[in-house]
């Protein structure tokens, strides 16, 4: 028996993209990565990085690509967010949106960041040019979930380098959650988790006296990710 290969053939075609709000930590604030609109409409404008979906990709495999295609980093923090579908987001045509918001790491002697054809930098959140469509929107709620993943999973964790001191944790969780933190009940609560490995390392960039270093204990880390815990600060 013959096997049909259009039995939709008769519906209207609507395009899938998916756009990567990508975060990532340095000098002390989270910053988003933005780049400029390489197609109409909008060419130019400051936009999330993005790209329609091929045929032959799932939406993950999609979201991958983007992010291969822009950095050098490979298997980083990624999540699904929300599928913005509103009838007239897009002047372009009938455009529906899968949004995925990811954590990378920054390395302070060079972003990572490969410029190939792209226009991409980095901005703090304060400093968030007007973006297209409504991206807005989706920067905003990924926002709002890395608040609520940062209570209950370990996500801060991919921000910071491999090992880290004290200080430095305490700043990304600051800039996660848009506030400043008591230094001491931090210290308490994150050393009395047990994700934190103690290493025979210590950073002396900003002080002689220097602070230890700390690695997330993975082990720990699978095992609070199971039964759950709070974090609230």
């Amino acid at each position: 028996m013959k096997k049909e290969r259009f039995l939709y053939k008769e519906q209207t075609s609507i395009l899938i993209a998916v756009d990567c709000i990508v975060f990532g930590f340095d000098q002390n604030e989270l910053k988003l990565l933005i780049f400029k609109r390489e197609v109409e409409p909008l060419a130019g404008k400051w936009s999330l990085i993005g790209s329609f979906i091929k045929p032959d990709e799932s939406i993950n495999e999609a979201a991958q690509r983007v992010l291969s295609e822009l950095t050098d980093l490979q298997n980083t923090y990624m999540e699904q967010l929300y599928c913005f579908g509103d009838i007239n987001r897009d002047a372009g045509g009938r455009v529906i949106s899968v949004a995925y918001w990811n954590l990378m790491k920054i390395d302070p002697l060079n972003d990572r960041i490969q410029v190939r054809n792209h226009t991409a930098k980095w901005v703090t959140l304060d400093k968030v040019p007007e973006l297209v469509l409504d991206h807005k929107e989706m920067v905003s709620r990924a926002i709002q979930t890395l608040k609520e993943r940062a209570q209950h999973q370990p996500v801060v964790f991919e921000l910071v380098p491999e090992e880290f001191t004290l200080p430095q944790l305490l700043k990304a969780y600051e800039a996660v959650f848009q506030k400043r933190i008591d230094d001491r009940n931090f210290r308490k609560k994150i050393l009395g988790s047990g994700l934190l490995k103690a290493t025979d390392k210590k950073d002396k960039t900003t002080s002689r006296k220097g602070s230890f270093m700390y690695k997330l204990d993975r082990n720990t880390c699978k095992k609070l990710l199971k039964e759950g815990y709070n974090f609230e600060i």
